[in-house]
């Protein structure tokens, strides 16, 4: 049933979209150019308006363009910075209306249905948006239609006054190969493939041709689907009196995580770093940021963790608002509590205490390596940002403290009776091996030059237990190690 309100559709082309985003932050005189390497050649990816009037374009190599013009001035190209700036648009955009899509990689498609009056009408909406777009340095080519299609085509093809059937067939958004082969047909304009007959032209070129046609002339649906939009993980508070004994601000601040860690459950994600912002009376602010050693949403975990940053915070003449933001979330499933998960997170809330003061990267701890060298046999990492591992085993037992290698004054192959280490006198009581380690050649290690080691447990009279190894190569004794 026909409500009285007409469809319609409006899209936004950035032709210009990548040098823009350079040039809003940089402006430069002259022609510039943006390059993406393919295939082992730099060429052309984006263009201001000066190097289009010298007729360079997309496509074409570096070396080309600067033959022709040599002051061209080149920078290589981030899409994926240009898709984030795209998606900053996107939410400028909803200023017009609620259904804004992405068209492309380079426009914007709205579904102004019902808005337009809010601006006067059509024609002052779309003098509002080029005006806006030219003030923020863009360029923008806007078409509207009562279908999708039709408005991609009027803004990439049209005059302001051109008909739909006056419009090239490569309006359709058809690939260059089908449209070369259209047009060898005689089919230059829309308006020939509407009065051509239908089958012989899908047969020939498929029917993703008879479907763009019947998008952009109406006959087919094509809805403007809007981008969901991300969560977003923050809360705060105005307070209607100022407010500076640490104990109010934690009072707050509890207040706040009950809803934050809600919504942290609801998508299934946890808090990896909290910040606090606290704003002063006199409209100065002081940040706590809490950095957790692993993702928590339980508030009565998390708030004994700011403790040490409120009390830190100079209140001044009091604070009046207090906003907290989790700034890095990480994926967390629901988990079933119980008694086995307690352990877990008691060592993650002391890893987190400890980290607050040293720093999480300071505090680390040891995980198995497949390696038989004896210093190559475990790796340290920051224990915030690594899981325990399984797999500690070896041959024959390792002592439980490594150093590097300290030579002792002993020849021969066996163990010496007696041996002076580190200003002590020392007595073989019992030596158990040799246990022989041969370097890996494939490692570049300027310890293990002196070749093979034959490694000895050497008990001491004197109660020490070491572990020392020959080097049969290049002759020589060293300690390595001590066993508890």
């Amino acid at each position: 049933m026909f409500d009285g309100i007409r469809k319609r559709i409006v899209c936004m082309w950035f032709p210009r979209l990548a040098s823009d985003r350079v040039l809003r932050a940089r402006p430069v005189d002259g022609p510039f150019v943006l390059t993406l390497r393919e295939s082992n050649t730099d060429r052309l990816y984006c263009l201001n308006a000066a190097a289009e009037r010298l007729d360079l374009a997309r496509g074409m190599s570096l070396a080309d363009a600067r033959a022709f013009c040599p002051d061209l001035l080149s920078q290589p190209a981030r899409p994926d910075l240009d898709a984030q700036f795209l998606t900053a648009l996107r939410r400028w955009a909803l200023r017009y209306c609620p259904w804004v899509g992405h068209e492309g990689v380079d426009g914007l498609a709205l579904d102004v249905t019902g808005a337009t009056h809010l601006w006067g009408g059509e024609e002052e909406m779309l003098a509002d948006m080029q005006a806006r777009a030219t003030r923020a340095g863009l360029t923008l080519r806007l078409g509207i239609a009562d279908n999708r299609g039709a408005a991609w085509a009027f803004a990439h093809f049209g005059t302001g006054q051109d008909r739909l059937e006056d419009l090239p067939v490569a309006a359709l958004r058809l690939d260059d190969k089908t449209v070369t082969g259209l047009q060898r047909l005689g089919l230059r304009r829309i308006g020939d493939l509407t009065t051509a007959a239908r089958a012989p032209l899908a047969r020939r070129f498929g029917p993703a041709l008879m479907e763009r046609l019947d998008q952009a002339t109406g006959l087919l649906p094509e809805p403007v689907t809007p981008e969901k939009e991300p969560p977003h993980y923050a809360v705060r508070m105005s307070l209607p009196e100022p407010i500076g004994l640490a104990e109010d601000v934690m009072g707050v601040c509890a207040r706040l995580l009950a809803p934050l860690c809600d919504k942290l459950m609801t998508q299934e994600t946890g808090a990896r770093q909290l910040c606090l912002t606290l704003r002063r009376v006199d409209q100065g602010s002081q940040q706590v940021e809490l950095h957790l050693a692993a993702p928590m949403r339980d508030p009565n975990r998390i708030l004994p963790l700011f403790r040490r940053g409120v009390d830190a915070v100079d209140a001044g003449f009091g604070i009046d608002q207090i906003r907290l933001e989790a700034t890095q979330v990480e994926p967390l499933a629901v988990q079933q509590i119980g008694s086995a998960q307690a352990a877990p997170d008691q060592l993650n809330d002391l890893i987190t205490r400890i980290g607050t003061r040293i720093g999480l990267e300071n505090v680390q701890r040891y995980l198995p390596a497949d390696s038989h060298i004896p210093e190559r046999a475990f790796s340290i990492a920051p224990a915030a940002f690594s899981a325990p591992q399984n797999g500690w085993s070896a041959p024959r037992p390792r002592p439980l403290r490594h150093f590097p290698p300290e030579a002792i004054a002993a020849t021969g192959p066996r163990p010496p009776a007696r041996f002076r280490w580190r200003r002590m006198t020392l007595t073989t009581g019992r030596a158990i091996g040799p246990e022989r380690i041969a370097p890996e050649w494939w490692m570049s290690d300027e310890a293990w030059r002196s070749g093979l080691r034959d490694y000895w447990k050497i008990d001491t009279r004197e109660g020490r237990r070491l572990w020392l190894f020959y080097t049969p190569q290049n002759p020589g004794w060293f300690v390595q190690g001590e066993f508890a």
